[in-house]
């Protein structure tokens, strides 16, 4: 049986490189995007390199029932989870003082509460496989203050709070648990930046990372992994 990985948001940045490294690593993939598109743009991409299934489903984390919806689709084609990747994610800048109504709420749902929901609905098929694994993309917004990070870092800090209560749940379960704390990576949050590439981390690097703690699983569980690029926060 082909050991299987859940990767929220695959089609960009981060969760791109993820999908990619795992499908290489030999895993069975699902993933979900809010572009069909760009979802069916990347399984003929990662299925023609690595020959391994790539299975896709559109949703938008913003609502319950759609994270739901997406659950329903992953107990429907795995039989087990054996890596779970909470990556989707939102980033709406601005101070949490001035910033437009309805931001919050928005980045709760996103960043916080979908990953709230998809492991409580898909804890019985990790609970299934012998070396389980969550990995809950956090941030160094998570530990650290940035100006005009507002309603982000609040889901954010909630996010590592999250994973901590989950570490401590699960380690019983033999469920591996870790908080990603990537700082500046390039991706499309950055689009409009005037900094060199040099300044950022690179989502390959992340994915890296990620696939190592994967592999470090039997006897030890990395449950913090901050990562900043050599120059540090911008």
């Amino acid at each position: 049986m082909n050991k299987t990985a859940v990767i929220t948001g695959g089609t960009k940045g981060i969760g791109k490189s993820l999908v990619k490294v795992f499908a290489k690593e030999g895993f069975e993939i699902v993933t979900n995007s809010r572009n069909t598109k760009e979802l069916l743009e990347l399984q003929k991409e990662v299925e023609s390199e690595t020959g391994n299934t790539i299975h896709i489903y559109q949703a938008n984390f913003e609502f319950k029932e759609q994270v739901l919806a997406f659950g329903d689709f992953i107990e429907q084609t795995l039989p087990q989870v054996n890596v779970l990747i909470n990556n989707a994610g939102i980033f709406l800048p601005g101070e949490s003082t001035k910033e437009e109504e309805g931001v919050y709420e928005k980045e709760i749902a996103i960043n916080l509460s979908a990953p709230y929901y998809l492991v409580r609905k898909l804890l019985h098929l990790l609970e299934k496989s012998k070396d389980a694994y969550i990995f809950n993309m956090c941030s160094t917004a998570s530990i650290t203050s940035h100006t005009n990070g507002g309603s982000y870092s609040i889901s954010k800090y909630g996010l590592l709070g999250f994973t901590k209560v989950l570490r401590q749940e699960l380690k019983h379960s033999k469920i591996g648990v870790t908080a990603l704390m990537p700082g500046a990576t390039l991706t499309n949050s950055w689009a409009e930046t005037d900094l060199p590439p040099e300044r950022f981390m690179k989502s390959d690097d992340i994915a890296q990372f990620v696939l190592t703690a994967w592999k470090t699983r039997t006897h030890t569980v990395l449950e913090e992994i901050v990562m900043r690029p050599y120059l540090g926060d911008i």
